[in-house]
């Protein structure tokens, strides 16, 4: 079965890749939103989403689970501070918002990736 394989390949190798969406999900979680494009946004967010999940259990497993994919500090503001405000919510951690600004550098759309509150 195909379930849970979607993945969006951004035209990198996969250590590549899985480094950026770390690094986006790390910036994320600290700032609270993100301006970058539609493909990137989209890998984000369904890393980050399913991060939440995880963290929504408050155990020691979710704990190292995230510790192993997260900084320290980010861990630690989505383990104590995050998820304790998703506890009620069954989904959908995350909005994409688009822009009507594009990137001067070679034109390409922008949208905002942030925390649902």
């Amino acid at each position: 079965m195909k379930h849970l394989n979607k993945k969006i390949i951004l035209h990198r190798k996969a250590d590549q890749r899985r480094a950026f969406v770390k690094i986006m999900t790390n910036n994320l979680l600290l700032v609270g939103s993100i301006k970058t494009t539609p493909a990137r946004a989209k890998a984000t967010q369904i890393y980050v989403e399913r991060l939440i999940t995880k963290a929504k259990k408050q155990d020691l497993t979710s704990y190292r689970y995230i510790l192993a994919r997260l900084s320290k500090k980010a861990t630690d503001k989505l383990y104590y501070e995050i998820a304790k405000d998703y506890q009620n919510r069954q989904g959908g951690y995350t909005r994409i918002i688009k822009l009507a600004e594009r990137r001067l550098k070679d034109k390409s759309p922008i949208v905002i990736i942030q925390l649902v509150k």
